[in-house]
């Protein structure tokens, strides 16, 4: 029972610590792309997602380090479906009627739905090779080069900053990474107290912890009225997520795949990604479409349940 409330503490300082820590990274990052003339979407595709998807990144090397890289895939694949189907459906709900100022379309969209294909192909064979972990390279690479080329804003629309700002986005991007990583310390440990599955904590309850910086940062960014970083952010994620990290952790040893990921997550993610694609096709999100995503977020949950029960 001591070990138990050890670990509720530890979650609820941890979550704190990501709230607070996520408010001060997209303020510092916000003003520090409009000092360098990028609108608040390419901000939202790039160093927001980036510094929410460094969870990920983290927890997916250290599996990998531990023998234990089977979370590697799970971890991207249950973050993505959580960022479509979870995160962008909450942001839609309180949100209510979201206008889109930048058209997804034109290059964020095609790009997010070939790095899911191209996740899909390349795990055919249930491999995970180098020279494929280099193509995902060279996809996230083409991907910034076109954002930041694509988008520039008015240079006399820049606003000067402090040095001090600069201090603030790496000091909330570190406290979102460790308020992150000990939440899913602490929410792991007591899944394993209650007896539930690794499988269904590898795609449910790790890739939920991972994916809090992204629920935090994207509610934070509606509240304030900047609902481009949120679907941004949703955006750029899933992109980092599929390309970095599969990618690195593969550098440090051999990936394994678990049969479940084709026959059942990556279908899913799939699917979401392409009803985040028709969604945003009219540059609109209403509420009702986000009680849509959170329905397939619902049955994500219950799909897994039900197969580890």
């Amino acid at each position: 029972m001591e070990e138990i409330s050890l670990y509720i503490g530890m979650f609820i300082v941890s979550l704190v610590v990501l709230l607070k820590a996520s408010d001060f990274f997209i303020e510092s990052a916000e003003k520090i792309g409009l000092s360098l003339g990028i609108s608040p979407f390419i901000i939202g595709v790039t160093i927001v997602a980036f510094g929410t998807s460094l969870p990920e990144l983290a927890t997916s090397i250290a599996s990998v380090l531990a023998n234990d890289s089977a979370i590697v895939v799970s971890n991207v694949v249950g973050s993505n479906i959580t960022n479509i189907a979870l995160v962008l459906g909450l942001v839609a709900v309180i949100g209510k009627k979201i206008e889109l100022e930048y058209n997804v379309w034109h290059i964020d969209m095609p790009f997010l739905w070939g790095s899911a294909f191209l996740l899909w192909l390349v795990l055919q064979d249930g491999v995970f090779a180098v020279h494929e972990a280099l193509l995902f390279i060279c996809g996230i690479v083409l991907f910034l080069a076109y954002s930041f080329k694509a988008d520039k804003a008015d240079a006399d629309d820049r606003p000067v900053l402090a040095p001090i700002t600069y201090l603030v986005l790496i000091g909330g991007g570190i406290g979102v990474w460790l308020g992150a990583e000990y939440t899913i310390v602490a929410v792991k440990e007591l899944s394993l107290q209650a007896g539930i599955s690794p499988e269904l904590i590898a795609q449910t309850v790790i890739a939920f912890g991972t994916s809090l910086p992204e629920i935090v940062v994207s509610i934070a960014a509606v509240r304030k009225g900047q609902a481009s970083i949120a679907i941004g952010n949703v955006l750029g994620s899933n992109i980092f997520n599929t390309y970095i990290v599969m990618a690195i952790p593969s550098f440090f040893g051999s990936l394994i795949i678990p049969p479940i990921m084709m026959s059942t997550s990556i279908p899913i993610m799939l699917m979401v990604t392409v009803l985040f694609g028709v969604i945003t096709n009219n540059r609109k999100i209403t509420r009702w479409e986000g009680y849509l995503l959170l329905l397939f977020y619902a049955f994500f949950l219950l799909d897994n349940i039900n197969r580890v029960m």
